[in-house]
């Protein structure tokens, strides 16, 4: 951690910072967009009684209720406009990605660059604002499903709520595309980050207090501090493991008494490739039996749908052995999307580049698609275990789901990712600094 912090402090060349203009501007960017985000997490719905929602969300914050509301960033126990979050696009994400893996149209889309990404994102648009439509209506028959938390209960308020919730998700998820291509950062994950960490000092302002109570003892909240830096300690090693594969490159005859090239280089595979993608996912799948649930909280169908509710509360056995099962999944998954081993072989083969003691083509990838399926094993058991474990001891201790080890994973691994693309930053302008350098003394001689 130490040596991290220290080559972390030397590549942060803060005066190349100050004359980084464009950085500056994505940054401010960022932090104006994350700033609007906050305050729609303030602005209720209309028709609805804060002092009943408070009352109702007090008794339900345990649940996965608690779980949806920390990745809103507070906005479900305000019943805010941005109560969905941008949990309908990540679903949305999901079935695109799905879809194109069993779909020709789909999958012959994705091979054409970037018109047909441009193509399948407005499918994800269209089914997000399709998914945010079913959801914010069963939270509309769901809140009116609760005692005075409606003020005036009716068809009104359904589509008023559904016209509110669905334009709050859209909302959010162009500002996270516009922090992608104008600030700083993946603009999905630092919304999600910027509600986890808003609501943080809450929360251990909420943990301390019960331990003042004696609802929760101080060796408890001891041992859930230590957990906490050993999970972050864990998580930042795993993040930045590595499989480096040798890369070797042939000499060439450029002239009669000259050779070129015969370097060797590396090919990085990371350990985690999906990143924070699966928790998210997986978290995102399993919130919809519970709006699904909504729709018949006041019809026959309830008392089915509300045992499949309570079979998938936060912390029930159901709950952690399909939630450790779609993480796995979607690591595999998300890493067979995001990284080609015939793609990256080809490649080499082009610029003449291989892997020693592997044939070119076939027998490269067929290599490179091995040792990516040994490591995201082992990737997929670390995600597991960070998520896991801490849940353990959100459930039987009632501590606060923002100290699980599914909000420190995002918040560390966006945290590097953000990072890592300042320096990149800070590297771009220092290298055009030097360029801007050069051609003046070229011009003065």
């Amino acid at each position: 951690m130490a040596s991290a912090a220290e080559q972390l402090a030397a590549n942060l060349n803060f005066s190349a910072f100050s004359k980084a203009d464009e950085l500056k501007k994505r940054i401010w960017f960022t932090l104006g967009a994350l700033l609007i985000y906050r305050l729609g997490t303030y602005i209720p719905l209309p028709g609805i009684n804060p002092a009943a929602l408070a009352q109702v969300f007090q008794q339900q914050q345990t649940g996965i209720i608690g779980l949806f509301n920390m990745f809103s960033g507070g906005a479900v126990g305000r019943m805010a406009i941005f109560a969905l979050a941008i949990m309908p696009y990540i679903s949305a994400s999901i079935i695109v990605q799905l879809m194109t893996t069993v779909s020709p149209h789909l999958e012959a889309l994705k091979k054409e660059g970037e018109q047909g990404r441009k193509i399948i994102n407005q499918y994800t648009r269209y089914g997000t604002v399709l998914l945010a439509v079913v959801q914010a209506y069963g939270i509309a028959v769901g809140l009116e499903g609760q005692a005075n938390v409606v003020v005036d209960p009716g068809l009104f308020f359904r589509i008023a709520t559904v016209i509110t919730l669905t334009g709050g998700t859209m909302f959010l998820m162009w500002l996270g595309e516009q922090i992608t291509a104008r600030g700083i950062g993946n603009g999905i994950s630092l919304i999600i980050f910027a509600g986890i960490v808003a609501e943080l000092p809450a929360a251990v302002a909420g943990t301390l207090e019960l331990s003042r109570t004696g609802a929760l003892s101080s060796a408890i909240i001891l041992g859930v501090a230590v957990m906490a830096v050993a999970v972050i300690a864990f998580i930042v090693y795993m993040e930045r493991a590595q499989r480096r594969l040798l890369i070797q490159y042939p000499k060439r005859q450029v002239s009669q008494n000259r050779m070129t090239g015969g370097e060797s280089s590396h090919l990085p595979l990371k350990l985690n490739t999906a990143g924070v993608i699966p928790p998210i996912f997986a978290s995102s799948l399993l919130l919809l039996p519970t709006t699904i649930a909504n729709f018949s909280a006041q019809g026959a169908g309830a008392g089915w749908l509300s045992a499949i509710t309570t079979h998938l509360a936060h912390g029930r056995p159901l709950y952690m052995v399909l939630y450790v099962a779609l993480i796995v999944f979607f690591c595999f998954f998300y890493t067979a999307i995001v990284f080609n081993p015939t793609e990256t072989a080809d490649n080499l083969k082009k610029y003449g580049g291989f892997i020693p003691g592997i044939r070119p083509g076939e027998r490269t990838a067929e290599y490179i698609d091995y040792v990516l399926t040994r490591i995201t094993v082992v990737g997929a058991a670390y995600m597991a275990l960070v998520c896991l474990l801490p849940e353990i001891l959100i459930s039987y201790a009632a501590v606060p789901f923002y100290f699980g080890g599914t909000s420190l994973l995002i918040v560390v691994s966006v945290t590097m990712d953000t990072v890592a693309q300042v320096q990149g930053h800070l590297y771009a302008a220092q290298y055009e600094g030097l360029i801007k350098k050069a051609k003046l003394r070229g011009k003065r001689r």
